[in-house]
């Protein structure tokens, strides 16, 4: 278990360094000023194995996200867009680069920094929802709370909000066999935004979903991208990337495209009206 939040000081609340992002098609509204990138990625390799079988996952891959943007990672398995989520999210380590969250080098941070980020910096979303089995909605909720030492009162609240937020209010005791795969899907979210993350990397998480579900869920990023949150979507749907302001395609551990479909402070693409993504959620 990670270290509690108030014994390891947050490395990303420095003062970041200003980027210089650069899109392949920028959106000809955005601004000319170039805010900073809380993602900053530079010349990033990862290869796994050694010698003759080495596996060049990520070959020297340059990439700046700015806050605020809801970027598609794209590509076919084995492209490298679950690897470059892993280093994003500091689950993994690059072989070779340098990797800046908010203007830290996440390369000279320890283990206990990496974990704090990992618990209040960056809420995770995966395929496969990763819940605990015979544990309720809330609890699952509440586990990253846990893990930062927040008092069991306040837990317990901020848990109940999170499920109320994505629709689930009135499952907060239901089991996770007990719910649908998209209500499976939102206990994740409502875990992932507990801990209120600037920062939201979300792996496939409408492989597993019915298009109902699914749609649900695009909206619900809609909505946490229309609060400024940076929200990052590994996928291989065009369905899913057509929501995003950004699409970056990758093919054999390198960047083949990256088009911008909607300006950073603008709207994304599919959203006509901040009204126009509140969800009816049952």
């Amino acid at each position: 278990m990670s270290a509690p939040l108030s014994s390891v000081a947050d490395p990303t609340t420095a003062n970041p360094t200003t980027a210089n992002p650069a899109a392949a098609n920028p959106a000809a509204a955005e601004a000319p000023r170039r805010r900073p990138a809380v993602i900053e990625l530079r010349r990033i390799s990862k290869i796994y194995g050694v010698g003759d079988i080495e596996v060049h996952a990520l070959k020297d891959i340059s990439l700046d996200i700015e806050r605020g943007d809801f970027v598609a990672i794209m590509g076919a398995s084995g492209s490298g867009k679950s690897t470059l989520m892993n280093v994003i999210g500091c689950l993994d380590v690059a072989t070779k680069g340098r990797y800046r969250l908010a203007g830290t080098d996440v390369g000279n941070l320890t283990d206990d920094e990496q974990a704090t980020i990992r618990n209040r910096r960056i809420g995770f979303i995966f395929q496969s929802f990763n819940l605990i089995p015979r544990t309720t909605a809330l609890v699952n909720v509440e586990l990253p709370l846990v893990y930062a030492g927040v008092k069991r009162g306040e837990r317990r609240d901020r848990a109940i909000a999170a499920l109320e937020r994505v629709g689930l209010g009135a499952r907060i005791d239901h089991m996770p066999n007990q719910l649908s795969g998209g209500q499976q899907q939102r206990v994740a979210i409502a875990r992932a935004i507990v801990t209120n993350p600037a920062i939201i990397l979300a792996d496939e998480p409408t492989g597993a979903l019915d298009s109902t579900s699914t749609a649900e869920v695009l909206s619900i990023f809609e909505e946490l991208n229309m609060e400024r949150r940076t929200v990052v979507v590994i996928t291989h749907e065009d369905e899913v990337a057509v929501h995003a302001k950004r699409v970056v395609r990758f093919r054999d551990g390198e960047i083949v495209s990256d088009v911008r479909q909607a300006t950073i402070r603008g709207l994304p693409p599919n959203v006509s009206s901040p009204a126009h993504a509140v969800r009816s959620i049952a």
